[in-house]
C-alpha cells in the first residue's frame, strides 16, 4: 500500500481490513467448526486461502492491482483466518493425548513466534530480489503444504443419531457455556487485559528501532530475532516450571516481567540492553499465552471447544486492534518512551484482576462424556424440534445437610446451564420444606438428548453431592415435560385466546 497510496489512512486500513474479518467471522466460524466436520472446515478454509492468496500475486505481477483491490484481498485473507482459527485450535487435543496437551500448545507457540521473528525476514527479502508479487504467490503455495496434511489427517468420528445443531442455537450454546464456565471467563478477562496493555511493544517497537535508534530493517530484524529466541529459551523451561509452580503463579511471574521489560525498553536506548529485554519479554510472552491457551483448552469438552477458542482468539486480536490504535494515540502525545513505560505499568497493573479472575490448574480435568443419564420414558414418539423441554428433579433433603445442599445446587446450577439449560430454578415446597425441586429447561428434545451426551465426570460428581444430603432411604425423581402440542397446534391456527391469564 505505501507503494500503491502512501498515505496513513489506507496504509492502516491494511491492517483494519484483516482485523474486521476476524471480528467479523471469527465467532461464527467456531460455531461452524463445531457443527460441521472440523477437518473439511480446515480444508474449505484453505482453499479459500490458496485461491486468495494466489489471485492478490497475479494480479501484483501483472501490474493490476490497486487500493481498493489490496483492502478487499486483504479482507478475503481475514475471512480464511478466521475459518482456520477455531478450528486449527480445536483439533489439537484430537491428535495428541490429554497428557501430552500442554507440551503440544508450547510446541504450537514456539512454532507461532519462530515465524514472527523470521517471516517477517523471508519476506522482506523477497519482496527486495522480486517484489511483493512473488512475495504474495509464495504465500498461496506454502498453504498447499497445510492442505495436504489436512487432507490426509483421518479424523475418528463417534457415531451420534442427533441432528446437527443449527447454527444460531449453536451459537448460543457456546456463548451460555463459557459465560457460566468460572475459568474460561478468568482467562478472558485476565489474557484481555494483558494484550490491550502488551500490544503497545507490537504498535510501537518499530518506530523505536527506525526513529529512536536509527535503526535499519537489519536491526529492527535483529530484535525480533531477540524475541524469537527469547520465545524458544521459554519453551525449553516450561514443563519445568509446570511441574514446580501453579498455572496462576507462572502467569503473574511472567506479567511483572513482560511489564519490566516494556518499561526498560521505553527507557533505554543502548542495544544490547534492548536485546536482552526484547529476550527476556519473548520468554515472559510465551510462558504468559502458553498457560492461558492451555488453561482455556482444557477446560473446553469437545462439543464446544471451537466455539470457546473463537472467543479467545476474537478476545486476542480485540485487545491487539484496539490496543495498537490505543498506544499509537498515546505515544503521539507523549512521546514513544513514556508511552511504552505506561504500557509497561498498565500490563502489571492489570494484575489487579487477579483478586477474582485466578486461574486454576485444569490439566488434569476429565471431560469425557459419561452418558450415564437414563432414557427419559417416552408415552409416544417425539420429534427432534419438538419443546421447549422443562426437567424436573426432586430432592427430599435431609434438613440437617441443607447448607451442603444448597452449596452443591449452586454448582449444578452451572453445570447445568453450561451443558444447554437456558432457564434454571430451586424450589422449595410451601408444604413441605424439605422437598427441593429443581427445574431446568431446553429449548428442544434434540438438545437435551445433546445435553444426555454432554454430562461429564465433574458434572456426576456434583450430582452426587447433592444426592449425598438426601433423606435416608430416599432417592431423586426426575420428569421431563414438553410444550402442550394442542396448545402449539391451536396457536398456528389461529385459535389461541389473547384473554389475561390464558
Amino acid at each position: 500500500m505505501t507503494d500503491l497510496a502512501p498515505t496513513p489512512v489506507l496504509v492502516a486500513l491494511v491492517q483494519a481490513a484483516g482485523g474486521l474479518a476476524m471480528f467479523l467471522f471469527v465467532m461464527p466460524a467456531g460455531v461452524l467448526a463445531d457443527v460441521l466436520d472440523r477437518r473439511r472446515v480446515l480444508i474449505v478454509a484453505q482453499v479459500w486461502l490458496i485461491v486468495t492468496a494466489g489471485m492478490l500475486g497475479a494480479l501484483t505481477v501483472a501490474g493490476r492491482m490497486t487500493p481498493l483491490a489490496l483492502l478487499l484481498f486483504t479482507f478475503l485473507m481475514g475471512i480464511g483466518g478466521a475459518l482456520t482459527q477455531p478450528a486449527w485450535r480445536a483439533v489439537l487435543p484430537e491428535v495428541v493425548s490429554r497428557e501430552d496437551l500442554p507440551a503440544a500448545i508450547v510446541l504450537e507457540g514456539l512454532g507461532v513466534n519462530a515465524a514472527r521473528a523470521v517471516g517477517p525476514a523471508l519476506g522482506g527479502a523477497l519482496v527486495a530480489l522480486a517484489g511483493a508479487g512473488a512475495a504474495f504467490l509464495l504465500n498461496a503455495v506454502t498453504y498447499l503444504g497445510i492442505f495436504g496434511v489436512v487432507l490426509r489427517w483421518r479424523r475418528a468420528h463417534e457415531p451420534n443419531d442427533l441432528p446437527a445443531e443449527r447454527f444460531a442455537g449453536a451459537m448460543r450454546s457456546g456463548l451460555r457455556y463459557v459465560r457460566h464456565t468460572p475459568q474460561m471467563a478468568s482467562v478472558l478477562v485476565r489474557m484481555g487485559l494483558f494484550i490491550l496493555a502488551a500490544s503497545a511493544l507490537w504498535a510501537l517497537l518499530p518506530l523505536v528501532a527506525r526513529v529512536e535508534l536509527g535503526f535499519s530493517a537489519a536491526g529492527y530484524g535483529a530484535i525480533l530475532s531477540a524475541f524469537g529466541a527469547g520465545a524458544v529459551g521459554g519453551a525449553l523451561t516450561i514443563g519445568e516450571l509446570r511441574r514446580r509452580l501453579s498455572f496462576d503463579l507462572i502467569a503473574t511471574v511472567a506479567t511483572i516481567l513482560f511489564g519490566l521489560c516494556l518499561i526498560g525498553i521505553g527507557v533505554t536506548r543502548l542495544t544490547l540492553p534492548l536485546l536482552g529485554l526484547a529476550f527476556v519479554a519473548g520468554a515472559a510472552w510465551l510462558h504468559l499465552l502458553t498457560t492461558y491457551n492451555t488453561a482455556a483448552q482444557t477446560v473446553l469438552p469437545g462439543w464446544v471447544r471451537a466455539r470457546g477458542m473463537s472467543m479467545y482468539v476474537l478476545v486476542f486480536f480485540a485487545g491487539t486492534t484496539v490496543g495498537s490504535a490505543t498506544w499509537g494515540a498515546v505515544a503521539d502525545r507523549i512521546g514513544l518512551g513514556p508511552a511504552l513505560v505506561v504500557a509497561g505499568m498498565a500490563v502489571i497493573g492489570g494484575l489487579a484482576a487477579r483478586i477474582r479472575f485466578r486461574i486454576k490448574d485444569t490439566a488434569g480435568l476429565n471431560l469425557a462424556s459419561t452418558r450415564h443419564w437414563p432414557a427419559p420414558m417416552l408415552a409416544e414418539g417425539v420429534e427432534p424440534d419438538e419443546g421447549p423441554v422443562l426437567v424436573s428433579v426432586e430432592y427430599p433433603v435431609d434438613p440437617a445437610r441443607l447448607a451442603a445442599f444448597e452449596e452443591a445446587m449452586a454448582d449444578l446450577r452451572r453445570r447445568r446451564r453450561r451443558s444447554g439449560a437456558y432457564y434454571w430454578e430451586l424450589f422449595v415446597d410451601s408444604a413441605d420444606p424439605d422437598r427441593h425441586i429443581e427445574v431446568f429447561m431446553v429449548d428442544s428434545w434434540a438438545e437435551h438428548m445433546r445435553q444426555h451426551d454432554r454430562v461429564t465426570e465433574l458434572d456426576r460428581a456434583a450430582e452426587e453431592r447433592a444426592r449425598a444430603c438426601l433423606r435416608a432411604g430416599e432417592s431423586t425423581r426426575v420428569q421431563h415435560f414438553l410444550a402442550s402440542r394442542g396448545w402449539r397446534s391451536r396457536l398456528r391456527r389461529g385459535d389461541g385466546s389473547d384473554d389475561e391469564g390464558d
